[in-house]
């Protein structure tokens, strides 16, 4: 697809089919692109499709096949939209949480590829069917142990306070699958590759959580 010159190919991407049940239109929507002013168009939209479609087909649909629904909170960003978050970030805006370009290619910025020249996507999201549960026991372990166990190609895994939120990611070649918690200033690990009870299962950790354990209908 050549590059975004009109309303008419913006619409065009918003259509493009990334896995059964998500498009791209799903993914380019950004608050922070909304107060600011700054379109959040990908640069290069075929290496954007390409990374997102792995996301959706290889670590989202496993997600939306057992719990239903899920939120998108946060997921493409461009590496113009990016590098001005991060400008206010360094600049003491605290609601603008972006790291640099060179941290998020491959992450939020799909049409970016690493510094090892690896493709990689990473969306923000929200699963509803377990937000009761954080509410009443602020328990993101669970959930965490779970997609462990059931997620083969996610690359990362990192939990957020607020309604359980995580980001998630795929990115291509063999990732340390870390999952631990995120939000400044608390940050813990739960497990990543080479830890002793990686490989698990860990349905010790889980099977005290219905939704974890009780395939929805």
């Amino acid at each position: 697809m050549k590059a975004i010159d009109s309303l008419a190919a913006l619409t065009d991407l918003g259509r493009v089919r990334l896995s059964d049940n998500f498009f791209m239109r799903d993914m380019l929507y950004s608050e922070v692109a909304n107060f600011y002013r700054i379109p959040n168009i990908p640069e290069e939209p075929d290496l954007a499709i390409e990374a997102g479609t792995k996301l959706c087909c290889l670590v989202l649909e496993p997600l939306l096949r057992w719990f239903g629904h899920i939120t998108i909170r946060s997921a493409y960003r461009s590496p113009t939209l990016n590098a001005h978050c991060h400008k206010l970030y360094s600049e003491g805006v605290r609601d603008a949480w972006c790291t640099s370009n060179d941290d998020n290619a491959a992450y939020h910025i799909w049409d970016l590829r690493d510094t090892s020249g690896r493709l990689g996507a990473t969306a923000t999201i929200i699963i509803p069917a377990y937000i009761e549960h954080f509410r009443a026991t602020q328990e993101w372990r669970p959930l965490g142990w779970w997609m462990r166990d059931h997620l083969a190609d996610y690359a990362h895994i990192q939990f957020f306070s607020k309604l359980c939120a995580f980001n998630i990611g795929w990115r291509e070649g063999e990732n340390d699958q870390q999952i631990g918690f995120l939000d400044p200033p608390t940050r813990e690990l739960l497990t990543k590759r080479g830890d002793p009870f990686f490989a698990g299962p860990h349905l010790e950790a889980y099977e005290h959580v219905p939704i974890l354990t009780e395939e929805r209908k």
